[in-house]
């Protein structure tokens, strides 16, 4: 049997990861979110992990309020940065496996193809910021880590883009979505899947910087249509730009992410972002 700590446990990806535990009896996941344990605090965290005989440890908690994060720089900072870098140096010194999940922000959105692993990053926001400082303190004092870089994360738990749409289009009658911001669409339960997949491999067989998303690519406008056809919504969606829709943190226009490296790595065929999408809705 092997512990697991799984911080975050109360965000999309951690009731991802809950719900799907049973398929995994070898595995024993202890969730928690920070009422539970607090992850900024280098003792506390190193005096969970000898209290549980923790031996891997999967960190879905973030600072994910992108537009929040550019007048609260030191709490995502916090957050995405010193808190991984708190779990690194524990894990490192422990020597447990460590998953850590980023995100496509890192890269500015001015490439014409999928980014890759290797690709410059540069971040147009305090979130991005945070996330690329916190991926590279992980990878810095772990090597042995794997760091999952994702995007547009979206499940039937909590407040994302799938939600708040289906909301929105049984309230309004149309809806403007930018059309000019282009990426994937993931579905949080296939991550958790890929998590599985690499929590059960022998320790220290896969580790690095890695890429997941669904397959396909999309717009925002793209992804609500989708969502109105899949579930027969009435409402109207048109496509506008991102000039038209201004906010305080700035989305990068293209961040396609190629999975070329870990579908080499770990054998997977990746769901197509649409099926995934209907899986999604019909629960």
């Amino acid at each position: 049997m092997k512990n697991i700590l799984v911080t975050g446990a109360k965000g999309q990806l951690g009731q991802a990861l809950q719900t799907a535990a049973h398929q995994y009896p070898d595995l024993r996941l202890v969730y928690t979110d920070k009422e539970e344990l607090d992850i900024t605090d280098a003792a506390a965290v190193a005096a969970f992990l000898a209290g549980e005989s923790i031996q891997a440890i999967v960190n879905c908690a973030a600072y994910t309020a992108v537009d929040k994060a550019e007048a609260d720089e030191d709490a995502a900072f916090l957050i995405n940065f010193q808190a991984p870098l708190i779990l690194a140096e524990a894990a490192a010194a422990n020597g447990c496996a460590l998953i850590h999940i980023s995100t496509d922000y890192v890269f500015d959105g001015n490439a014409c193809r999928p980014y890759t692993e290797d690709d410059d990053t540069s971040p147009q926001s305090i979130y991005g910021a945070s996330k690329l400082r916190g991926e590279a303190s992980v990878l810095s004092v772990h090597p042995a880590a794997v760091v999952l870089r994702t995007s547009w994360l979206y499940s039937r738990f909590g407040v994302n883009f799938v939600s708040r749409m289906q909301q929105l289009m049984q309230e309004r009658e149309s809806l403007n979505v930018v059309f000019d911001q282009t990426g994937t669409p993931t579905y949080a339960p296939d991550l958790a899947a890929v998590i599985f997949n690499i929590l059960q491999r022998p320790e220290g067989e896969v580790s690095g910087l890695f890429h997941y998303s669904n397959e396909g690519v999309a717009s925002w406008y793209d992804f609500a249509v989708a969502i109105r056809e899949i579930t027969g919504a009435a409402c109207s969606i048109h496509p506008i730009t991102s000039v038209q829709f201004p906010t305080p943190a700035a989305r990068p226009a293209y961040s396609v992410l190629n999975k070329g490296k870990i579908k080499t790595v770990l054998g997977l065929e990746i769901p197509y972002w649409r099926d995934s999408l209907a899986v999604c809705l019909a629960k």
